[in-house]
Parts: C-alpha cells; sequence; structure tokens
C-alpha cells in the first residue's frame, strides 16, 4: 500500500471547518436530467447568443475602476466579455507580471469548454508563475464573483468562485480525464479540508486502488446532503475491496438513512447492496448433496448384494444337483 498524499495525515479529510468557503451547492446528474439540462442549455445559449460561451459570474459581472489602469482594462476584457482563451493567452505573453492569472483564467475558460487536455496545460502553467501586485489586486477585486462548474465524482458536479480550490479542483479533473489518475490525486494534497474536495481525492484514490486511504479519510462520515451520501457510496466500494463487509453495508445504509437523499444516489446504495448480499451468498460453500450421494450408493449396494444372491443361489443349486444326480462320494 502506498502512502497516502499528505505525508502523516490519516485522519478523515471531509469537515470544512470555515465559516465562508467557496463551494455552492452540489449537483447529481442524471441521464434524463443530463437531456433536460443540455436542452435548456442550448435555449439559453440561443437567447444569449455569444456571451454563452463566457466565463460564468455569480450574478453581476463587477463594474471596471474609472481609474483601472491600461493593462487592467485589457484584461477586464478578455476575462468578460471574450469567449476566447486566445486573447488572454496574448496578455499573457504581453504583461509577464500578469502572465500567471491570465493563464489560470484562461485554462478555467478552456476547462468550460471541455479541452480539458489544453485546460491542465494552461492551468499547470499559470501555477508555476508568480504574478505582480497590480495582477494580485485585480483578482481581489474582479475575480471573487467568477464560479467555475466542476465534476468532482462521477456524475457530481460543484459550482466553486475563484480560488485555490477552484484552480486545483479543475486541474485534478482534468488529469482524471487525461488518464492521469496518480496525478489527480497529488494535486489535490495541499487544499483544506472540505467535502468537494475529499471527493475529488477518494475518487481518484478509489481509482488507484488505495482503498485503505479512502476508508481513513471518510471515517465518521454521516450522510448530510448528497456530496456526502455520494462519498459514502465510494467509501462502501472500498470497505467491500478491503473485505469488510458488515461495515460496507453499513455504510450503504447510512446513505439510504437520509429520505432526501438523491434518488439516483439511493438507488446506487440499493444496488449495492443487493449485489453485496449476491456476492455473499455465492461466497457461501454448497451444503453436500447427501441425498443425491444417498442415492447413488444405495444403487452401488443394492448392486452388490444381488450379486452376493446369485451366488449363494449358484452354490446351492449346483449342491442339488449333485445330491440328486451326481456320483456317488461327490
Amino acid at each position: 500500500m502506498s502512502e497516502p498524499s499528505v505525508p502523516g495525515v490519516r485522519g478523515a479529510i471531509f469537515g470544512d471547518t470555515r465559516d465562508i468557503t467557496p463551494f455552492r451547492n452540489g449537483h447529481v446528474r442524471t441521464s434524463v436530467g443530463g437531456l433536460a439540462e443540455g436542452l435548456g442549455g442550448a435555449i439559453w445559449g440561443l437567447l444569449r447568443g455569444k456571451a454563452a460561451g463566457r466565463i460564468d459570474v455569480a450574478g453581476d459581472v463587477p463594474r471596471l475602476k474609472r481609474l483601472a489602469g491600461k493593462t487592467a482594462k485589457s484584461v477586464y476584457d478578455a476575462v468578460f466579455t471574450s469567449t476566447e482563451p486566445d486573447r488572454l493567452i496574448t496578455l499573457a505573453r504581453t504583461y509577464p507580471g500578469w502572465a500567471g492569472l491570465c493563464y489560470v483564467i484562461a485554462g478555467l475558460l478552456v476547462y468550460k469548454h471541455g479541452g480539458y487536455l489544453r485546460a491542465s496545460e494552461l492551468l499547470q502553467r499559470g501555477l508555476s508563475i508568480r504574478i505582480d501586485d497590480a495582477a494580485s489586486q485585480f483578482s481581489s477585486s474582479y475575480l471573487r464573483r467568477v464560479v467555475t462548474r466542476i465534476e468532482v465524482a462521477e456524475r457530481i458536479d460543484v459550482s466553486v468562485l475563484f480560488s485555490e480550490e477552484s484552480v486545483f479542483l479543475a486541474l485534478s479533473h482534468c488529469f482524471r480525464e487525461t488518464g492521469q489518475t496518480a496525478e489527480a490525486l497529488d494535486s489535490l494534497a495541499s487544499l483544506p479540508p472540505s467535502l468537494p474536495s475529499a471527493l475529488a481525492r477518494c475518487t481518484a484514490a478509489a481509482a488507484l486502488e488505495r482503498h485503505a486511504d479512502v476508508v481513513a479519510w471518510t471515517e465518521g462520515l454521516r450522510n448530510t446532503d448528497d456530496l456526502s451520501a455520494a462519498l459514502l457510496l465510494i467509501r462502501a466500494q472500498s470497505l467491500r475491496m478491503l473485505g469488510e463487509r458488515e461495515a460496507a453495508q453499513a455504510a450503504l445504509e447510512e446513505v439510504l438513512r437520509r429520505k432526501k437523499t438523491s434518488l439516483a444516489l439511493r438507488n446506487d446504495a440499493l444496488t449495492d447492496r443487493a449485489l453485496s448480499k449476491l456476492e455473499v451468498r455465492r461466497r457461501t460453500p454448497k451444503p453436500r448433496p447427501f441425498v443425491a450421494e444417498r442415492v447413488r450408493r444405495g444403487k452401488t449396494e443394492d448392486a452388490e448384494l444381488d450379486a452376493v444372491d446369485g451366488i449363494r443361489k449358484d452354490i446351492e443349486i449346483r449342491r442339488m444337483w449333485n445330491k440328486d444326480f451326481g456320483e456317488p462320494g461327490d
């Protein structure tokens, strides 16, 4: 078993103790819901026109200050009025002190469009470049409402305001989509505890068969919302892989305990519980076929008795023949 991503950390990683977090409500995707959402998104995109491809903002776009400099105005327009990440990349090359910020926002925009490989490259490049004070002030003033919808686990999306979490969770998802699961797990090591980051970490760890880490990271978890229910499903699967079937059943029961849990997650829990019970029955040794064995043995014993009786009858007949018709003295 490999070591956990954070040396010395073996306890739970889902408890967010902050008063204000960058996370908004999680969303469980379903096949029907995804179809309706896609149709609604297409209609909304036609109504919005070019704005459909822009980066998302929670509420209204913040207004640019009148005394903002030329660089700030250029970056502002590229972030809030453009659908093309190339504008931000050009600005990153033009203004080196703003390059890290421009590459990160360009990476989030590409991520929104589904370009996971390019998004991972842009995000990594942006994280590797230190920005100057002017770029940092711009980020604090105008980017706090930028929101990114990130897939933290299979079918589980979370809206995250622009922050360390939004960048690293998006990068981790890009790594998972491009088959770099170990890198996806390592990229989350520095994030503070939270349910979304725990979901992303446990998803990657389970894919790497680090089931003991998943169990340690989710110890004591209760079903308080759909994110925790999804994490309990991952915990149950890891417990099953470790042979802890009773604990796995307890985790599934906890998913089913809360009545308002998403129907899709409840169905997954019911399916996993049924499969687990079926697997236990298959592993139970079958009783010996006593009846069939007795029948087989009975037929063999009857055949042997018939043979003995035949021999006895043959000897008796020979004695009678010799007595009546045999020669004297026989």
